[in-house]
């Protein structure tokens, strides 16, 4: 168990140390398949700093607890988000912090996912420095299946991972796809069986942690260049995001996601 009292305030995090230098951060979420409440949300954003600042970590792990990741956003939250402006705003910096922590964050960052990554649990997993994950496991951006524009990390990174027509494809129409077909087209970094995630991920994040620290987190800080570039784009696409919650087009999606039925979009909505 993790001591240092940066991270007591946390209550959806869970840490423990599987190398001396190595923090494992656990997805421990009260809600259906590892879905973000709020104080996740709220935390999973606000864990990069602090991991950037603590001397003692040198690489980090973020997994899910059980056999699952992180299904995404409660809906029952967000659906609040669509007609409050302040919660709007607050979940709208959240996942700015969240995305702008991973890439900013000097430590390397290894995902490990099993069952379910959909939406910011997705990000949490491309976005890491090396994405590992069951060839199985169960992906979707999902943001088109609530009727909002794919911002979150979408845009920032899948075209320079995966290619402009894969993420065009994936994006738009929200479609599930495996771990193993994640690996194919280059949106992770490895697939294996869902018994091998976990201690590959200890290898990769224990290895990082014992090689030379200032060169480590450099080639990160050059790599992420390519990220940083697009950065216009991810402000763009994360206004239009949260622009949809606000609009028609959004509260139709999550109340038909809600309800359990097919959404009824209008064509004339005005764009």
């Amino acid at each position: 168990m993790e001591t240092d009292s940066r991270y007591a305030r946390y209550t959806r995090l869970k840490f423990d140390r599987p190398h001396p230098r190595v923090l494992r951060v656990t997805l421990d979420s009260p809600l259906k398949m590892g879905a973000m409440d709020a104080a996740m949300h709220r935390e999973a954003s606000q864990i990069w700093a602090d991991v950037d600042a603590d001397d003692s970590v040198s690489a980090v792990i973020v997994t899910g607890s059980g056999k699952t990741f992180s299904a995404g956003g409660d809906l029952h939250h967000e659906r609040k988000v669509c007609e409050d402006y302040a919660l709007r705003m607050q979940a709208m910096k959240e996942s700015r912090d969240l995305v702008l922590g991973m890439i900013n964050c000097r430590k390397p960052i290894v995902g490990a996912a099993r069952g379910w990554a959909v939406g910011a649990g997705l990000a949490l997993l491309i976005l890491a420095d090396v994405s590992i994950a069951s060839r199985d496991a169960k992906f979707s951006d999902g943001h088109l299946k609530i009727g909002v524009a794919a911002g979150d990390h979408a845009a920032i990174i899948w075209p320079l991972l995966c290619g402009m027509a894969k993420a065009k494809y994936y994006l738009m129409t929200a479609e599930t796809f495996t771990g193993e077909e994640a690996e194919r087209m280059n949106l992770i970094s490895m697939a294996l069986a869902d018994e091998e995630v976990e201690g590959k991920a200890v290898e990769v994040a224990s290895r990082l942690a014992e090689s030379a620290p200032a060169a480590v987190r450099w080639t990160k800080q050059t790599l992420n260049h390519w990220l940083r570039q697009a950065a216009p784009i991810f402000d763009a696409s994360l206004a239009l995001e949260f622009i949809g919650f606000a609009g028609p087009e959004g509260m139709e999606g999550i109340d038909a996601f809600l309800g359990k039925r097919a959404p009824k979009f209008s064509p004339d909505t005005p764009v």
